[in-house]
């Protein structure tokens, strides 16, 4: 057991006017299970990559612990996964490692299959398992479940829940809940660590946030206070000069002049010194805007309906015969293993062309509103993005900032923005349409915490027509009002 410490960390990037971080200082244990929140943009990848060496700052970072960062990066993918993990441990047993993968359901046979023909969980598992072979470790571990549905995700967090000594950043509230015992929160005022799970964190963050929101009110009420106080006295003190013209007692009446005087400046001394110290009180808050929608509703109750649906590769169906219908109203979790068709299904009812036997009926004029699980087609500006839309720029802008946007990155090309922010790029121009029917295709990856819970308000608010890919639990769970489940 040893400590992590940072002392008065300052760090901006290169042609940057602004800080990431100024003046951070924490205390971590080695022992400790940490996860890392914070808004996309405001550097949870950043903090990792300075304990990894990898930028020069201000202040320090000691510790006797090892750094090791996830994902690695493979240079050799078509060695085989066994080479790939001595890659990143050269000293890696292939006992040891064999007993790692065993705790993650890794069939450690496709050890000797080359790394590239390798699924994206299976990867990390290989990088996961290996990483933490490696003695005096701490791991940085950065958005591992992205891509990995709901099993892989229950595996994951299950393993890390053995383990000690790592920083995880995920963005699912689930996993974090089971498997770290103290937060790391970073917000546009400083950095936090605290004891306990996600939810103690939320927990006591509501709490934290109303107390302050509630001091912020009081502080304006005793600033009234204040100022009619101020007011009242410099009046008092204006009548009394008045009075001392032809006054008997002049020296008693200059003495209660300069006495209201100085009460008038003491409590004006008061007011601006309750300014000074409350200032930043709403820094520390971090609010999540609501969110608007205005869904369609289609001039039918049915919008799709499917009998005996099977979707066809190579002449092999990938799900067993289904029978589902799409009604006004419905929000639907696509449920499955990665690999089990649900993105297909997807692009079937988009009217790509997929071989397919059975029923598929899809309502006339119906207008549907697409988010992809990839981002790799997004370039442009923000207000090229919106015209290619159709849809109201200052609408979409207005999504974006309440979506914790900075103004600053109105004007950047969208291929520069984190895949957080690209995602969120996807969510608000979605969000813009006018559509019968949302398909949102594993639409959270990447984004923050308090985003996810923003969809949830917006989507259990406006109760839009949605079929969704979502391996959040929390999320699936909140918002789904039927599952429709692929398997053979």
């Amino acid at each position: 057991m040893s400590q992590i410490s940072i002392q008065n960390l300052t760090f901006a990037y290169d042609g940057t006017a602004d800080n990431v971080f100024e003046n951070v200082s924490l205390q971590i244990d080695t022992s400790w299970k940490l996860g890392l929140v914070g808004r996309n943009g405001r550097g949870k990848t950043t903090l990792l990559r300075l304990l990894m060496g990898e930028f020069e700052h201000s202040g320090t970072i000691s510790t006797n612990a090892e750094f090791e960062y996830f994902p690695y990066s493979v240079t050799n993918t078509a060695a085989s996964a066994f080479e790939v993990a001595e890659e990143m441990y050269p000293n890696v047993q292939q006992w040891e490692l064999e007993r790692e993968l065993n705790l993650l359901s890794f069939n450690v046979e496709r050890l000797w299959l080359p790394y590239s023909l390798l699924s994206y969980g299976e990867k990390t598992k290989i990088m996961l398992g290996t990483l933490f072979c490696k003695p005096n470790a701490f791991l940085l571990i950065d958005e591992p479940t992205n891509h990995l549905d709901a099993q892989a995700r229950r595996i994951l967090s299950d393993y890390l829940k053995r383990k000690k000594g790592f920083i995880l950043v995920s963005h699912d509230r689930t996993v974090l809940d089971e498997c770290i015992d103290h937060i790391i929160s970073i917000n546009r005022a400083n950095i936090d660590v605290t004891a306990g799970n996600f939810s103690v964190w939320e927990q006591n963050k509501a709490y934290q946030d109303a107390f302050e929101l509630a001091e912020n009110e009081k502080l304006k009420k005793d600033i009234k206070r204040l100022e009619i106080s101020t007011r009242r006295a410099a009046d008092w003190s204006h009548k009394t000069e008045k009075s001392k013209k032809g006054a008997a007692d002049k020296g008693f009446i200059g003495h209660k002049a300069a006495k209201m005087m100085s009460k008038a400046k003491n409590i004006e001394d008061r007011k601006n010194s309750a300014l000074q110290e409350k200032q930043g009180l709403l820094k520390n808050i971090e609010t999540a805007d609501n969110l608007k929608l205005s869904p369609l509703k289609y001039v039918k109750q049915n919008l799709v309906f499917a009998n005996d649906l099977q979707i066809f590769y190579d002449g092999r169906a990938i799900f067993a015969p289904m029978n589902f219908n799409i009604k006004n109203g419905d929000r639907i979790a696509l449920a499955g293993k990665n690999g089990s068709g649900k993105s297909s299904l997807i692009k079937l009812l988009l009217g790509k062309k997929i071989n397919y036997s059975g029923t598929l009926e899809i309502g006339s004029n119906l207008k549907i509103s697409y988010i992809p699980q990839g981002t790799e087609h997004l370039s442009g500006s923000l207000c090229q993005y919106a015209e290619k839309l159709s849809i109201d720029e200052s609408l979409f802008k207005s999504i974006l900032r309440k979506l914790d946007f900075e103004r600053t990155q109105f004007d950047k090309d969208i291929s520069d923005f984190s895949e957080g922010q690209k995602k969120k790029v996807l969510l608000a121009g979605s969000l813009c349409e006018q559509t019968h029917l949302y398909v949102w295709d594993e639409p959270l990856n990447f984004i923050d915490v308090l985003s996810h819970k923003q969809i949830e308000d917006l989507i259990l608010a406006n109760n839009p027509t949605i079929l969704f890919v979502e391996h959040d639990i929390s999320f699936a769970n909140q918002i789904a009002t039927k599952i429709l489940n692929l398997q053979l």
